[in-house]
């Protein structure tokens, strides 16, 4: 969910647990769950959904304690990385929100305010940093409703969001080195090509500099825009403090949809039929 900084935030959580104390003494059968959750990454399309699916659970079941809300909280940061099905995510949320209950101060109430903002799922909680959460989310979203920037792509030219009214425009922030983005830019590619001709635009923004972004470019053979944002100004403009994150524009340039996480072909076409495109 979280991909940049989540490779260091992971090494320091399981080393030192989630307040910075040494990490909680699993049992074997949450041991078990833990090595499952780190090969996930791993795993094709199918398998993963099916085995994301299995741990949600198996957690769920798990008896309260900082073991659980480790795991849950691992697992939720991956659990958007695909299309884990609403049920799934119903029961990562459900057990985040029991977490919060056994331990109000629990930092799963970050990605827990995520889950409900944006994948649609329903918990309910008064607990106080879930709610703050939530807040931040709903201040974030604002500037993203009418953002207004210009970019200019790999070969120079000079792209205005204003002049895209008219073009149903998704904006895709990502980045060389990030394995989720590299992992769905094939199926944007398939997207645009199909798509393009009735009007879409996507536009990925990456921070790199154009020294590493054109090669991986040139090589992976995409063509659709690639604007470069060395100083970080749309990625703070749209809050982007983890990658890949999409938000997809109507031709009247209303935000429609949004994805915290990597999309599959599916769940962009899910998107674009919001748009009119199907």
């Amino acid at each position: 969910m979280k991909y940049r900084f989540f490779l260091v935030a992971a090494v320091f959580l399981l080393s030192r647990g989630a307040y910075g104390q040494r990490g909680p003494a699993l049992s074997a059968e949450e041991s078990a769950i833990s090595a499952q959750i780190g090969g996930l990454r791993s795993l094709p399309d199918e398998v993963w959904k099916e085995t994301v699916g299995k741990l949600a659970r198996q957690i769920r079941q798990l008896p309260a304690g900082s073991g659980k809300e480790t795991l849950i909280g691992r697992l939720g940061n991956l659990v958007t990385e695909g299309d884990a099905g609403h049920d799934t995510l119903q029961v990562v949320a459900s057990t985040m929100a029991q977490v919060l209950r056994d331990s109000p101060n629990s930092p799963v109430s970050s990605t827990l305010a995520e889950l409900v903002r944006y994948e649609h799922v329903e918990i309910s909680s008064d607990n106080p940093k879930y709610r703050a959460a939530l807040a931040k989310l709903d201040e974030e979203n604002r500037p993203r409703q009418n953002p207004e920037f210009t970019l200019r792509d790999l070969k120079g030219a000079e792209w205005d969001f204003k002049d895209l009214r008219g073009k149903v425009v998704l904006v895709n922030f990502w980045a060389t080195w990030c394995p989720p983005c590299r992992k769905e830019m094939p199926d944007m590619e398939a997207l645009y090509q199909r798509f393009g001709p009735r009007g879409l635009v996507i536009l990925g923004i990456s921070d790199e500099d154009a020294g590493k972004v054109g090669p991986f470019i040139a090589e992976q053979k995409y063509t659709y825009p690639i604007l470069l944002d060395p100083g970080r100004k749309v990625n703070e403009l749209f809050s982007v403090s983890g990658i890949p994150k999409s938000f997809l524009y109507d031709r009247n340039g209303k935000l429609i949809a949004q994805a915290i996480d990597r999309r599959t072909e599916g769940q962009f076409l899910a998107m674009l039929k919001q748009a009119g495109l199907e």
